[in-house]
């Protein structure tokens, strides 16, 4: 199956309106990676994929990339070097275990959704949304293979 189908194009809008609603409550920067197969640990990979997306070219460095591995059964949610700073070590924890949850119930639409959302409201107490705010990052998915 390719990666693209996975979600389906009804999931992926889904998936890009809350994106867009999310970063209507912070001046922070939510991005979704979905690729098959994730050889390494989850967290390397992002940091990996992260930074060939470029999120760090964010004036406040406060994106935040959710990647999913689908064969692999892997995810993980990192932030920038500006949301680390300002955040507790936990901070993603409860993110991640909501989005584990609906996983391992096959809702990953559901689980990707609503991991934007929490990731929207929590990042709005360390960066509100400014109403000169600018998108600095796309709000499309990008697929790996």
């Amino acid at each position: 199956m390719k990666v693209k189908e996975f979600i389906g194009n009804h999931g992926k809008l889904q998936i890009e309106r809350a994106i867009k609603e999310a970063e209507l409550n912070t001046s922070g920067e939510i991005r979704v990676h979905i690729e098959s197969k994730c050889s390494q640990d989850p967290l390397q990979r992002a940091v990996y994929i992260f930074n060939y997306l470029k999120m760090f070219n964010t004036q406040a460095r406060n994106g935040v990339l959710i990647y999913v591995a689908v064969e692999s059964r892997k995810f993980a949610i990192i932030g920038d070097a500006g949301i680390n700073k300002v955040v507790p070590d936990n901070f993603w924890n409860s993110i991640k275990e909501n989005m584990g949850a609906a996983f391992s119930q096959g809702k990953y639409i559901d689980g990707l959704v609503e991991a934007i959302r929490e990731a929207g409201v929590s990042l709005k107490r360390y960066f509100p949304y400014q109403s000169d705010d600018v998108n600095e990052q796309p709000d499309e998915i990008s697929f790996g293979e």
